[in-house]
């Protein structure tokens, strides 16, 4: 990032040194899944567009791009209503996809959709800092996990056992396909004083959260806690122009893949680890 960017980014954020307090913190973490599928209730499956722009930006979805010699399988986390599976299967016949959400009426809006076809997409309800991803989902048998705009709604502190989590599911050279909101978005620098949780983490007027990531950060959840492989971690910029509002600014968003290690002693090692340490300081416990 340009360095007189980040410093009138800083500046902004300096200014708000508020945060909303202990009890309401506590609530809006605790209440994250219901906060969403209160969202769901309200907007049904009216809210966010199909996401036909990711086999842009991820090759590995692209019609093809073949991890497996068998049915290639992909889990998308944070499915919400579909709209990043109906293209992915669109585009690609002999994919299987796996998808979930901790939102039960997202995931059943999800089964309700008239491409949803039994035998290439089971969608089921799942909050990934706590669920095992493996009672559903056969150990090491997944090709690619979707990872888009989905950390971001979780509480900083239960990242890290959502990518044990994910890891344990994950083929040798499986990969992670990683996009959310980067640190000095739009977005976060225009949350005004009481939406602010602690650093980088906020609560929007609906109850639900948003984290704004760092590629430090990513690297803390991905490599050294969850003991997977860096391929791509960087910081990617859309410019976002408003005449009518006088808006010319940029969003920034973090793009990452992380790819599991190629045996699976390595992963069976990494998970081993089921205390990680907490980015906030002490341990946590990756089955609580």
């Amino acid at each position: 990032m340009d360095d007189e960017f980040v410093a009138r980014a800083q500046e902004t954020l300096a200014k708000d040194t508020s945060t909303v307090p202990e009890f309401w913190q506590n609530k809006y973490k605790a209440e994250a899944a219901v906060n969403w599928d209160k969202f769901y209730n309200r907007n049904t499956t009216n809210f966010f567009k199909d996401r036909h722009w990711t086999d842009r930006e991820f090759e590995e979805l692209r019609p093809g791009h073949v991890f497996s010699e068998e049915t290639p399988v992909l889990l998308e986390i944070g499915c919400g209503v579909g709209n990043f599976i109906w293209p992915v299967l669109k585009l690609n016949p002999s994919l299987k996809i796996f998808a979930c959400d901790f939102s039960p009426r997202a995931v059943g809006f999800v089964k309700a959709n008239e491409a949803y076809l039994g035998d290439r997409c089971h969608a089921f309800v799942c909050d990934i800092t706590k669920d095992r991803l493996a009672d559903t989902i056969p150990p090491h048998s997944v090709d690619i996990v979707s990872a888009i705009f989905v950390f971001s709604a979780l509480p900083p502190e239960k990242q890290a056992a959502a990518v044990s989590n994910i890891a344990e599911i994950l083929k040798p050279g499986g990969r992670i396909l990683f996009r959310d909101y980067g640190m000095y978005d739009l977005a976060q620098l225009r949350f005004k004083s009481g939406h602010k949780l602690e650093d980088n983490l906020y609560v929007r007027q609906d109850g639900t959260l948003s984290y704004y990531f760092s590629t430090q950060r990513l690297r803390e959840l991905f490599v050294q806690h969850g003991g997977l492989v860096e391929l791509e971690n960087d910081y990617t910029y859309k410019r976002l122009v408003n005449v009518k509002k006088n808006i010319d600014s940029e969003r920034i968003f973090v793009q990452a893949k992380f790819q599991a290690p190629i045996d699976t002693e390595s992963i069976d090692q990494a998970m081993a680890n089921t205390r990680l340490a907490d980015p906030n300081g002490g341990a946590m416990d990756t089955e609580n």
